[in-house]
């Protein structure tokens, strides 16, 4: 079996990586995003997904793309959802077309 890297939800790239590189306390970056700290520390805490308007927030932010913060919660939901469901994934067969 393939063996997959773990998939790494935004907000602990946010938290670990990005945050501390922008040198603004969290208040701060959750007030030039114009969302409440609540929603921030939940997005930071892996509580709750990088919603479209999250990712297009963070990608005015820091200059990067809201596809890429997209890309990297859809990356983390698909292996947490591939892991719990893998039994009955396992039991669908592949059908082809005639």
């Amino acid at each position: 079996m393939k063996r997959m890297m773990r998939a790494v939800h935004p907000g602990e790239v946010l938290r670990e990586d990005v945050i501390p590189a922008l040198g603004k306390s969290k208040a701060e970056i959750a007030r030039l995003l114009g969302v409440s700290r609540q929603s921030l520390y939940d997005v930071l805490n892996e509580k709750q997904p990088v919603t479209t308007g999250m990712a297009l927030r963070f990608g005015k932010l820091t200059g990067t793309t809201p596809e890429s913060w997209a890309r990297m919660q859809l990356a983390y939901d698909l292996q947490v959802s591939a892991t719990a469901m893998a039994e009955q994934i396992a039991a669908i067969p592949t059908l082809h077309a005639a």
